[in-house]
C-alpha cells in the first residue's frame, strides 16, 4: 500500500506534508460481530487540521477526518476515489479497510494550541463518518471534542451515526464555550431503499432520534437530507414523506442535495444500479452524462420543492418555535414501468 506523501487535501506533491509513514502502520482484525471482516490500520498521523482545496465547493476552509474509509458502505460516498491514493479498493475495500489516526486527539490539542493557528471553524464528517462503527471502539471522538472545546475553537459535525450521542455532556460543554453545528444525513425514509443503499448506517428513524435527543439538549440540529436519488427517493409523494419525518424530529433546518456521482463513486454507485435497478441505468446515463452533478434544472426543483415541504411543516427560520405538522402522508403510488428519460422540461420525477 502506498502510505508515503498522502495528504486530505488532496496534494501529493509535498514529501513534509505526508499524513503518515509506512513504519507507523499497525493493522488488526477483530473477531467480535460488529466487525467481523473489517481490518483496521492503525497510523500516527503527521496532521490533523486539513486545509480544503480551494477548488471545493464547501463552504468551510478546515476538516478533521481521524478516520479513512467508512463502514457504513454507502454505495454513493463520493469518498471512495481517496482509497485508491492508498492503492485500496474504492468498492468493498472503501467499506472494510479502515484506516484509524489513533493519535488524533492530542494531535489536534497540539496543533489547536500552535500560535500559527487562528481559531477557525472546522468542519467534521465531511469525508467520511467521524461515528461510523469504528469510533466505538477507538473512541477518538471524546478527546477531539474535549481539544476543540478547551480552545474555544468553532466547530460542526455531520453525521449518520447514532454514536455521537454518547457524547452529549461533551458536546453541550462545548457549546456553551464556542459556536457547535450539528447536522444529522437522512436522505429518505423509505426502508428498502436504505436496506441496500446505506446497509452499515442506522436506520434513518434511529437517525432523527438523534435530532431530537440533541434538541432536548438545547442542541439545535438540522438535517442534510443527502442524497436524494433520481427516480428512487424524489417522488413528490418520498420527499414529502422525508420531509414530514424530519419535521417531526424538530429538526431546525432541512438542506436538501442531489446525488452526485464522482470518479471512484460513480462505477460502485452504476454497478449496484445495474444489480438492482437495471431498467433506470439508460436513464441514469443521460441525466449524468455532462459530469458528476445531476443538471441544474433538476437541483433546483428538487431544491424547491424540498423547501416548499420544509414551510409547509414550519420548518426554517421564517417559522421558528412554531409547532410541527405532521399530518399523514399521502400513500405512495407504484410506480409505472420508467420510459426513457424525456426532455428536461417534460421530466416526471418518479
Amino acid at each position: 500500500m502506498r502510505w508515503e506523501n498522502l495528504t486530505d487535501s488532496g496534494d501529493h506533491s509535498r514529501a513534509d506534508a505526508a499524513l503518515f509513514g509506512a513504519d507507523a502502520v499497525t493493522t488488526r482484525t477483530f473477531d467480535t460481530p460488529e466487525f467481523r471482516g473489517i481490518t483496521f490500520h492503525e497510523v500516527r498521523a503527521r496532521s490533523i487540521i486539513n486545509r480544503v482545496p480551494a477548488v471545493s465547493r464547501m463552504s468551510f476552509q478546515w476538516t478533521v477526518n481521524p478516520y479513512r474509509g467508512c463502514s457504513h458502505a454507502c454505495v454513493y460516498c463520493f469518498a471512495r476515489k481517496t482509497h485508491s491514493y492508498l492503492d485500496l479498493d474504492t468498492g468493498l475495500g472503501f467499506d472494510s479497510q479502515i484506516v484509524v489516526k489513533t493519535n488524533a486527539p492530542e494531535l489536534l490539542r497540539r496543533q489547536l494550541g500552535s500560535r500559527r493557528w487562528q481559531g477557525e471553524h472546522i468542519a467534521m464528517g465531511t469525508n467520511v463518518d467521524c461515528y461510523q462503527r469504528a469510533e466505538g471502539r477507538y473512541r477518538l471522538m471524546p478527546g477531539i471534542i474535549g481539544a476543540l472545546r478547551d480552545h474555544a475553537n468553532p466547530f460542526s459535525i455531520l453525521t449518520k451515526g447514532t454514536l455521537i450521542l454518547r457524547d452529549l455532556d461533551l458536546l453541550t460543554q462545548a457549546a456553551e464555550v464556542t459556536d457547535v453545528g450539528i447536522s444529522v444525513s437522512v436522505g429518505f425514509t423509505d426502508p428498502e431503499l436504505w436496506r441496500t443503499v446505506e446497509p452499515g448506517t442506522p436506520a434513518p428513524e434511529r437517525r432523527l432520534e438523534v435530532v431530537r435527543s440533541l434538541g432536548e439538549r438545547g442542541i439545535d440540529c438540522g438535517v442534510l437530507m443527502a442524497p436524494v436519488i433520481p427516480f428512487l427517493s424524489d417522488h413528490p409523494a418520498r420527499l414529502r414523506e422525508t420531509v414530514r419525518a424530519i419535521a417531526a424530529s424538530g429538526a431546525t433546518s432541512v438542506t436538501p442535495l442531489v446525488l452526485h456521482l464522482r470518479p471512484g463513486a460513480r462505477e460502485w454507485f452504476m454497478a449496484w444500479l445495474e444489480r438492482e435497478h437495471p431498467y433506470l441505468v439508460r436513464r441514469y446515463e443521460r441525466l449524468y452524462a455532462d459530469g458528476s452533478y445531476a443538471p441544474k434544472w433538476y437541483q433546483r426543483r428538487i431544491t424547491r420543492q424540498v423547501h416548499e415541504l420544509a414551510e409547509e411543516y414550519g420548518i426554517g427560520p421564517t417559522r421558528a418555535g412554531m409547532p410541527r405538522r405532521t399530518r399523514e402522508p399521502e400513500p405512495v403510488q407504484p410506480a409505472p414501468a420508467v420510459p426513457d428519460l424525456p426532455e428536461p422540461t417534460q421530466l416526471s420525477l418518479i
